[in-house]
């Protein structure tokens, strides 16, 4: 992208978008976002700037018509509160995602984008903004800022206990990045016991099954992995897998089942459907990094069951059938099988299901719009 030198009249002050100094430069694409420098119109664009550029400008247009009518006026601010919510669950999903992706300075921008907006429909004292102060701080904690990472925390637990009615959520999520600082800091108890406060908020919340009460209970992993207490570490890392395992066989066999066949018409020939459990943008980054990490544990590991490494490909398989990367998927059912075959458990459910799973990664992938048989209008 081009940049425009800004000349600024007198009495204008426009600021740059990531430190809120005085800006000199210009996005051209948009033209109202502004800048210091280079540096930080470069770090913008890459962290979030290039998928928001144009979803900015009606936000930021202020040249509006006046409206004499009253609906209208409600009209135009119905339409700018769909754009603000939108542009929260956006910036706030593509910061999860570069975190999850260890693109923490890339994921600062974008924290800071869904804090701005959420301030914008919410105000300043919201459990709104509890989320975004998370992934700030996280990001912080990933660059080494720990200091820093303990204001942003201190600002969404300070925000957590003055609201009584805070979800379960929110309480997780707030627990497993203190979890996360602990560990940074090397206060290994102090760390397994905010996780275990996340695990058991994410347990109220989601059931201890759940794909996302599973991140709980891999950092608690990591961190007994840390202090070489390699029995518990071995036995959590069995359990998200096992979450994600199943969480993926479903989407797998939702995707890939042939839809029966009506056998009346009109409405009585109308099938009920499963509704697909599809994954964000941040949760395919996550079990990304969740399950290559146990992958790789798991090969460096002497002794590895064999069945242990069968779980751990097919999930690896699903996951990247889901997410259209076919040579990967192959890849990893052929490890799946053999893992399979040299447990000699052929007459297992998990046999079966690697079995169907090597037939349908060497066909062509089944996207999730095709899943269904459209009905005709």
């Amino acid at each position: 992208m081009t940049l425009n030198p800004l000349s600024n009249p007198k009495g204008v002050k426009l600021l740059c978008e990531l430190c809120q100094k005085p800006a000199f430069i210009q996005c051209t694409l948009c033209r109202v976002t502004y800048y210091c420098g280079q540096e930080h119109q470069r770090a913008d664009w890459e962290g979030i700037h290039e998928k928001i550029c144009q979803l900015l400008i009606p936000l930021r247009t202020m040249s509006l018509p006046f409206l004499p009518s009253e609906e209208e006026r409600k009209k135009r601010e119905d339409q700018k509160l769909y754009r603000q919510m939108h542009m929260i669950e956006l910036t706030r999903t593509t910061g999860q995602k570069l975190l999850f992706e260890g693109k923490h300075a890339q994921a600062v921008p974008a924290a800071m984008q869904s804090l701005r907006f959420s301030i914008d429909v919410h105000g300043l004292n919201s459990i709104e903004l509890v989320p975004s102060y998370l992934i700030l701080g996280e990001a912080s904690i990933g660059l080494g800022k720990l200091s820093q990472a303990e204001e942003y925390l201190a600002q969404a637990q300070w925000t957590v206990l003055k609201t009584p009615d805070c979800g379960k959520s929110i309480k997780s999520k707030l627990y497993r990045n203190l979890g996360l600082l602990y560990a940074a800091q090397g206060n290994f108890e102090e760390s397994l016991r905010q996780l275990a406060n996340d695990i058991f908020h994410a347990s109220e919340e989601f059931g201890t099954d759940d794909i996302r009460t599973s991140g709980g209970y891999f950092h608690m992993a990591n961190v007994f992995f840390r202090q070489n207490r390699m029995d518990i570490a071995d036995s959590l890392y069995t359990r998200v897998t096992d979450s994600w395992h199943s969480h993926l066989l479903k989407i797998v066999k939702i995707r890939t089942r042939t839809p029966a066949t009506p056998s009346g018409v009109g409405p009585a020939a109308t099938q009920p459907r499963d509704e697909e459990e599809a994954l964000d943008e941040a949760q395919e980054a996550e079990a990304k990094q969740v399950l290559n990490s146990i992958h790789d544990i798991r090969e460096q590991t002497p002794n590895q069951a064999a069945v242990v490494m069968a779980i751990i490909c097919h999930a690896l398989g699903m996951l990247y059938y889901v997410l259209t990367d076919m040579e990967k998927a192959k890849e990893y059912a052929k490890k799946a099988m053999s893992a399979v075959e040299a447990s000699n458990e052929m007459d297992t459910d998990l046999s079966v299901d690697v079995i169907e799973f090597v037939r349908i990664a060497n066909q062509p992938p089944i996207s999730k719009e095709n899943t269904f048989l459209q009905p005709a209008m």
